[in-house]
Formats: C-alpha cells, sequence, structure tokens
C-alpha cells in the first residue's frame, strides 16, 4: 500500500527548466485576410507598435514591496491576492498541476527524511553498510549555496553545509549553527548566539563573522544570486547591502529587518543565507567575474555532515563524513555516493539490480505498478508543475499587451490539465488552476486559497483563471482569442497558412517530462499550431531559462517557505528567477 508521510509546511527550495529560442513567423496582423494587401495599419496595430506585447512590471515590482514592507496582515493578504490576480492576467505562469513526490528506498535504509519544499537529508541515515548509494538528478548547475536556485542541488548543499537553522524529521524548524536568539519588542531585529566550538571541514573556527560575510555577498548586486531578492527583507546597512553584523568576539549575529517577518526563521534554514568561507571563496582566482569558481572541484571547505571528496563531472560524486561537523557523532554512514543522471529508466534499473539505495524518479509508466510496492512512497510537496513564456520572445513581436496575453490564454486552454495529472504526472497530483498551491498559509494564521479573507477567485472565465476541466468549449474560445490577436483560421477550425504559429517548448531529458511536452505538443496542434520540443541536458536546459533564450517551456516551483510571497516576489523584475523576463 502506498505511504503518504505527513510533512510540516515550511521552507525550501526551487528548481526550473526552459527552453531555447523558438522559430517565429511573420506577425500577423489584426484581421488580416488573403486578399488585403493595403499598407494601412489598424488601430490595434498602431497600439502595438507604440506599446508593445511584453506588460509594464513598474507597478507589480511596487506591490511586491509593499507587500513585503506591510506590518498590517489584512491588508498584506489582499495585495497578495492583488499581485496573483496580475501574474495570472499575463497568461505568461501556466500552471499544470500541483506537485507530490515520489522516492524508492531500499528496506534496510532508514533515517532518510525530506519536507514538502524539496529537501532530502540523508545525514543521519542509517544502513547495514557504510555506504549509502544514491541518485537525485544529473550533473548539479551550482553547490555554492549562494547560488544554487534547483532543487536536487539544494538537497546536496542541506547535506554538506549547515545554516542558523535546519528541519527536522518532523518538518519543523530547529536551530542549527544557532544556540539561541533574541527578538526585540518591535518585531525588527534579531540577535542570533552561536553554539561553541563551531568549525569548518578544515577544522578551522566558523563564527559570526562568516555570517556577516556570507549574507552581504549574497545579496551584493555583483554576486549576481538568482536569490538575492530574498534579503531585501533585511534593513539596508551602511554598505547599502544588508543591516546583518557580527559580534567582536564572532559570538553574536544581528539582524534588522525593514519590517516583522513571521517566516524569517525559515530564511535562516534556506540554504541562500547558509555561510561560506571568505577565504576559500575568494582564493579562486577569478572569484570577483566567476563567484561559484571555489565550488566547481572536490575538495573545497564545508560545514555539514558531508565532505565532497570526488567528483566525476556527469557520471558521479562521492561524499565522506565530515569529523568537525557539530554533530558528527549522529552521522553513521562513512560515504554517500551519487548517481549522476537523467535517464529514470537507467535509474531504476540501478535499483532494482542494488546498485543503489536511494533513488528520486521512477520511468512513468513504471508507477502503476509500484503503488503496492512498500519500497516507493508518495511525499507532500508544496509547489506547481507549470509552463512559462518568454514575453519579450520573437513570437509576439508586432502584437499589443492585450494580444499577447490572449495569445498566451489561448494557448493555456488548449492544455488538457486533467490528462497529465491523472496519466502522466505521479500518483494523486491535482490539475491547477492558479499558481499558488491550494495548501499554502497566508500569513495570517489560515491558508490563502480559502478565501478567508473575503476574497473570491475568479472563475474560469475571467482573465488568467482557468477551469481545469478540459472542454470543447476551450477550443473555440481559444480560436476566438487568437482571432483577436491577428490570426487567421480555416473552415475546420485549422490555422491558415497565411498566419501559421511555430514555437518552441524547451524540456530537460526525463521521460515524465517529456511526456508532458508531448501531450501539449498534440493539444495545441488541435487547431494547427506547430510545438517544436528542444530537449537538452539539464544544465544547458538551466542556463537557457535563466537568460530567457526560449519561446515556451516546462518549468517548475517548490515553495522556499510557506508564505504567498515567495510565489510572487520571484516574478519582479531584478529576481533571477523571472524565467518570464517580466519588466526586462
Amino acid at each position: 500500500m502506498k505511504k503518504i508521510l505527513a510533512m510540516a509546511l515550511v521552507a525550501a527550495m526551487s528548481f526550473s527548466l526552459l527552453s531555447g529560442c523558438g522559430s517565429k513567423t511573420e506577425a500577423p496582423a489584426a484581421d488580416a485576410t488573403a486578399e488585403e494587401t493595403t499598407e494601412e495599419t489598424t488601430e490595434a496595430e498602431d497600439v502595438a507598435a507604440t506599446e508593445g506585447p511584453a506588460p509594464d512590471w513598474a507597478a507589480y515590482d511596487e506591490l511586491i514591496s509593499q507587500i513585503k514592507t506591510s506590518t498590517d496582515l489584512v491588508e498584506r493578504e489582499a495585495l497578495m491576492h492583488q499581485a496573483e490576480d496580475i501574474l495570472m492576467a499575463t497568461n505568461a505562469v501556466i500552471p499544470v498541476y500541483y506537485y507530490n513526490d515520489i522516492y524508492m528506498q531500499k528496506p534496510d535504509v532508514s533515517g532518510i527524511y525530506a519536507n514538502v519544499f524539496g529537501f532530502k537529508y540523508f545525514q543521519f541515515a542509517t544502513t547495514p553498510r557504510e555506504t549509502l548509494n544514491i541518485s537525485l538528478a544529473s550533473e548539479p548547475a551550482k553547490l555554492d549555496p549562494a547560488l544554487n536556485s534547483s532543487v536536487d542541488g539544494a538537497c546536496l548543499v542541506v547535506n554538506s553545509f549547515e545554516g542558523l537553522y535546519s528541519y527536522n524529521d518532523q518538518g519543523a524548524l530547529e536551530p542549527a549553527f544557532s544556540d539561541s536568539y533574541e527578538l526585540s519588542e518591535d518585531g525588527l531585529t534579531y540577535t542570533f548566539t552561536l553554539k561553541d566550538g563551531l568549525k569548518w571541514s578544515d577544522g578551522s573556527d566558523l563564527t559570526a563573522a562568516d555570517f556577516e560575510y556570507s549574507w552581504k555577498r549574497a545579496a551584493d548586486p555583483k554576486t549576481a544570486a538568482d536569490y538575492a531578492y530574498l534579503f531585501d527583507i533585511v534593513a539596508k546597512g551602511e554598505d547599502e547591502l544588508v543591516q546583518a553584523t557580527a559580534s567582536e568576539d564572532g559570538k553574536t549575529f544581528t539582524v534588522v529587518l525593514n519590517a516583522p517577518c513571521a517566516y524569517f526563521l525559515d530564511l535562516c534554514a534556506f540554504p541562500a543565507f547558509y555561510p561560506v568561507k571568505q577565504e576559500v571563496v575568494e582564493a579562486a582566482a577569478d572569484w570577483q567575474t566567476n563567484p561559484g569558481a571555489w565550488c566547481q572541484e572536490a575538495g573545497f571547505v564545508t560545514s555539514g555532515a558531508y565532505i565532497l571528496e570526488s567528483w566525476t563531472h556527469n557520471e558521479s560524486m562521492v561524499y565522506v563524513k565530515n569529523p568537525n561537523y557539530y554533530r558528527a557523532d549522529e552521522v553513521k554512514i562513512e560515504e554517500v555516493h551519487y548517481m549522476l543522471s537523467d535517464d529514470d529508466t537507467a535509474i531504476y534499473a540501478a535499483y532494482n539490480s542494488g546498485d543503489l539505495d536511494f533513488i528520486d524518479t521512477v520511468p512513468t509508466d513504471e508507477i502503476a505498478a509500484l503503488l503496492e510496492n512498500p519500497e516507493f512512497y508518495i511525499v507532500d510537496q508544496l509547489g506547481t508543475y507549470y509552463v512559462s513564456f518568454n514575453v519579450k520572445s520573437p513570437i509576439f513581436e508586432g502584437l499589443s499587451v492585450e494580444q499577447a496575453a490572449n495569445m498566451r490564454k489561448a494557448i493555456s486552454l488548449l492544455i488538457d490539465r486533467g490528462y497529465i495529472a491523472e496519466n502522466i504526472g505521479q500518483t494523486g497530483q491535482l490539475p491547477a488552476n492558479t499558481f499558488i498551491p491550494p495548501s499554502m498559509m497566508d500569513g495570517n494564521g489560515g491558508e490563502f486559497r480559502t478565501n478567508d479573507d473575503g476574497y473570491t477567485y475568479p472563475d474560469e472565465a475571467s482573465v488568467g483563471y482557468y477551469n481545469p476541466e478540459y472542454s470543447d468549449a476551450n477550443v473555440e474560445e481559444a480560436i476566438s482569442l487568437m482571432e483577436s490577436a491577428g490570426y487567421v483560421f480555416d473552415e475546420s477550425g485549422m490555422l491558415s497558412a497565411e498566419t501559421p504559429l511555430s514555437l518552441n517548448y524547451l524540456v530537460n531529458e526525463t521521460s515524465g517530462h517529456i511526456a508532458i511536452a508531448e501531450a501539449i505538443q498534440q493539444d495545441l496542434a488541435v487547431i494547427g499550431i506547430d510545438m517544436v520540443i528542444d530537449t537538452v541536458e539539464w544544465n544547458i536546459f538551466l542556463e537557457e531559462r535563466k537568460a530567457g533564450n526560449f519561446d515556451f517551456a516546462r518549468n517548475g516551483w517548490i515553495a522556499d517557505y510557506n508564505d504567498p510571497i515567495n510565489m510572487l516576489e520571484m516574478w519582479i523584475t531584478e529576481s533571477g528567477n523571472n524565467d518570464s523576463q517580466f519588466g526586462r
């Protein structure tokens, strides 16, 4: 019988995925016909020429800033609903289903645990063997805690670094390097006292000065950390970075916030807030232009349970126990070996042959048969699988903001979410109709989606929100919306040769994601849209997405902490996770 593991809603990690530049046909003119040859432009074309297809994003940026400094929790929740309305009205972020997670674990392995944010903890596992063999993903993109923005990278980070706080096997926050803290009466100033005797893996002292350096480094625009915006909650200091200071004796670390923050300790458990050793970071020859250079090969200094001893790129990693970890006596497994692969068929075969003890992916077509297997687990996650558009893609050239949004909505309406969730996604996943998942809290003691504040979600006919139930009416509306953007259809309901549409969809090399891409490809073909699937390696996939080199791509977000602002702040103009390129 499948096991559903209960886990508390706390902080986490994101993973993202996207695409290469898509092909673009000549931009269709509004109300164009085969007979029209006039050079006169319509009013819609005039608007498109002056306004452009990308939405003005300054108001959204300002709204997020207002939310992050608001002390009125009722007002704050209302503003977050407003921000989600704006985001969804762009139709550039298309939710598909809400996440859960799966993994397989050998029966003689115990002590591995996870939380709803995607972190998996191996440091307190036990097995009759001295080695634990694991597969999480293919080659990790980043191992620097400040620079990583993928779930698999986060799992490696939380097992080799540590922060002020961490999560236990119940998914609850607990102090890590912090021994205690004091909070000022106004809720703005946290003073953390560190545990005695903390060490880096090289045996040197780990002090509050390491936290001061690391937080300022992560917040510094020069570091170009995807998560730099998370530090906006901290007041700026004289250096225009963050007001976070270490005492002279290195024992206490004081942080001043802009506004009281209920999830601040969750941030303290998030990898971007973990310390790194300054001398090691800046020993790399090109550290100023390549901030993550210090940990691109094995042997770098860490602070957590394990040290990366060897790394055969694109093949394997070997982590060994860190004797200087403050909980080293609780770490029973001497070595953790990682198989680096995104071939879920090969990973599953390695597990069945006994070469792997733990895997977190299986081929999609094997899931149904595994539901009664005691080694197969389904666990909760707090996040949304979605597909996203680059609002600056050439496929929108010549359109107005409204036309571009209509075109994206048309494509969204064609996607059969129910089919994907039931037949391709992992078991138990719910089709999604908006970006923020149903179980996310509202920051004021309730759930955001239960509408306890009187907010009512728009119905499926409203801009940006969709009934996840697919129907023929969706196709009819999609055609109407495409026509409003200037596309012409023949009598059979297919795009005319006068106004063809071809776009690229980027996806990484995993069977489940490719199967979803193929399903969407078939959905769009119903009205004659040509979607070319561009399948690339994981690292390339992440780089292309970040650079905005895509039309349309698969994506996903697992919350970093349990508050809607985390699903909203990622879309501000300066965010490193703003894959849709809003405001740029």
